[in-house]
């Protein structure tokens, strides 16, 4: 995620993976286009969270966990509940982090994933309202990752929608004054799923899903949030300052709408697992 790249790799290693790359090579062997293994396991943590999914993409590794609360709504937006989607970085995952609050990464992680639910209306807002200007229902999905070895941004995409998919909470009403529970159990009311997938540029040369080793060298990267019906719904560049021409950000458009279809369905897939 972050500008490490003066302090983990070498000259060498940086030229290497340039050369590598302009042979039509990757240090793992994957094509441009081409994501690693990915793994969605959902209701990972049933007891604490309403929703949960724990992603493996390749060797990260990123678990998202769903909490529904009743709050008062926005003033501008009385008749709306609240999805927002926060990040912790812990040590744990990579020595890279650091202890204390959310640092700048942690904090750009969650701003881009939140984009592409926010922008997507995955989440219909108005049909998280429990009365009118008084109470709504919040929804808060928070990524934490376990190991990080690239890409945090497209594996917390997978995590937060498979959550978001598999979130259960029981259904809330007010009454007398009073925020009683109706005895039903409600899932969240989505309006669209769209999934974000991030092309790195190293040079003039665009590749999906980079590894750690590669993101320490990419001159920026391009995230794209892609749904169901290969509508583009959010797009945020970051990962540098290299600037990318509309010839590559065509390509890295192609790139994501021709891997979208397969990642869609891995979410499918461990979604219906549980059904």
């Amino acid at each position: 995620m972050g500008d490490y790249s003066t302090e983990t790799i070498s000259h060498i290693d940086r030229e290497f993976i340039s050369d590598l790359l302009r042979k039509g090579e990757r240090l793992d062997g994957r094509a441009f286009n081409e994501y690693r293994d990915i793994e969605v396991e959902v209701n990972v943590v049933a007891a604490k969270a309403e929703g949960s999914a724990l992603v493996r993409l390749g060797n990260t590794t990123v678990v998202a966990g769903v909490k529904v609360l009743v709050g008062e709504p926005y003033s501008d937006s009385p008749d709306e509940g609240v999805t927002m989607v926060t990040a912790e970085m812990s040590p744990i995952a990579s020595p890279l982090f650091e202890l204390g609050p959310p640092k700048e990464d942690a904090i750009e992680l969650a701003r881009v994933v939140d984009r592409g639910v926010r922008e997507s209306e995955t989440v219909d807002a108005k049909k998280l309202c429990i009365a009118e200007g008084k109470k709504v229902y919040m929804v808060f999905a928070d990524v934490y990752p376990l190991e990080y070895d690239g890409n945090l941004i497209d594996a917390s995409s997978i995590a937060v929608n498979a959550a978001l998919l598999t979130t259960k909470y029981p259904e809330m009403k007010v009454e007398e004054g009073k925020l009683v529970q109706t005895g039903e159990v409600l899932s969240l009311p989505l309006k669209n799923v769209a999934v974000e997938h991030t092309v790195a540029k190293i040079d003039d040369i665009l590749i999906l899903d980079t590894i750690l080793k590669e993101e320490f060298v990419q001159d920026c990267r391009f995230t794209m949030a892609v749904d169901k019906n290969n509508n583009f719904t959010a797009m945020q560049k970051g990962g540098g300052s290299g600037p990318m021409s509309l010839e590559l950000i065509d390509q890295a458009m192609d790139m994501a709408l021709e891997a979208s279809k397969d990642i869609h369905k891995v979410v499918d897939d461990a979604v219906k697992s549980v059904e």
